[in-house]
């Protein structure tokens, strides 16, 4: 489903991710969205923020109220950094700031479906939470948390050296695929929201070393 206002750009990327193989349902608002989405019950939602009726941050919280596993991407040109964790702590799964390449969209959705379909359910014990790193969860005080791929890939490697700092470096290398400025700082996003996520399990630390990297520590 495509939740934006844009008219033109919507048409655009619907009859792209058509031609990918995707039925997609199009609502130009947020109410309309909300309709669509209750009626439709899609996979994947496709979610701009600024929107007149209701904005995107409503209707993800209506969403995620009511389905915690469809797959929440926001497309949005708000891109300051309480926006990105104000998108996280919603449980999106990704969020893609405005403008990006239609190719780019279609390999982040390829990306997560295929890492949902991948093999059954690997859980680990972290402390007093657990971590699914096939279905981007961790559980802690009866409260379920959606990671997105990467913060799931991240808190992975983590969790592997748990008490050993991991080189910045080596999980940008990982993750992203190069260790580039822009990517450095996106991984501090994704630290954050992996802490806040975190952070009513008293038992765990994430800390952050200069010049050594990041370690996670478990009492």
């Amino acid at each position: 489903m495509l939740v934006d206002d844009d008219r033109q750009n919507s048409e655009f990327l619907r009859k792209f991710l058509e031609m990918e193989g995707y039925e997609v349902f199009y609502a130009e608002n947020g109410h309309k969205g909300w309709d669509t989405f209750s009626t439709t019950k899609p996979d994947l939602v496709l979610l701009d923020i600024n929107m007149p009726e209701m904005n995107g941050f409503e209707l993800a919280k209506l969403i995620r109220e009511r389905d915690g596993d469809v797959l929440l991407f926001f497309l949005t040109d708000r891109t300051e950094k309480a926006d990105r964790l104000k998108g996280f702590d919603l449980k999106g799964n990704d969020y893609i700031p405005k403008p990006f390449y239609p190719e780019e969209l279609i390999a982040k959705i390829k990306e997560r479906f295929e890492h949902r379909q991948s093999s059954p359910s690997t859980r680990m014990t972290i402390g007093q939470t657990i971590f699914d790193s096939n279905l981007s969860t961790i559980e802690n005080n009866g409260t379920v948390h959606h990671l997105s791929a990467r913060q799931s890939e991240i808190l992975a490697i983590l969790a592997q050296n748990i008490g050993q700092a991991v080189k910045r470096e080596t999980i940008l290398k990982t993750v992203w695929g190069n260790d580039s400025y822009a990517n450095s700082l996106a991984l501090n996003v994704q630290i954050t929201y992996i802490r806040k996520a975190l952070a009513s399990d008293p038992t765990i630390a994430i800390v952050s070393l200069k010049k050594r990297g990041i370690v996670m520590e478990v009492k």
